[in-house]
């Protein structure tokens, strides 16, 4: 866990994924793209795997949080909730 007053997105913020369809590998689920959640906590920070799938060394060390999703937001039924860990440039602050 790390500091959270380093952190962008605090336990409790609400966002919303970025809705991108990137000609290379991305660890952001189309599921889940454009869709809005809640921090649940930061998991850690780690190289951007959308970097290091293209064979780069030079990939940004970002903050990974686990958000938490209504199964209803990702597919449009379901009363559960899903947890993904997601790295933070594919996360928004949610527009009201």
């Amino acid at each position: 866990m790390t500091d959270a007053t380093t952190d962008r997105f605090p336990p409790g913020a609400r966002v919303r994924t970025v809705h991108h369809d990137p000609p290379h590998h991305t660890r952001l689920p189309r599921y889940a793209r454009g869709k809005h959640g809640t921090v649940v906590e930061p998991e850690g920070r780690a190289p951007l795997a959308d970097v290091r799938s293209q064979g780069r060394e030079d990939a940004p060390v970002q903050q990974i949080y686990a958000v938490r999703f209504a199964a209803r937001e990702l597919w449009g039924d379901g009363d559960h909730h899903v947890v993904l860990d997601l790295f933070e440039s594919y996360l928004e602050d949610e527009q009201p």
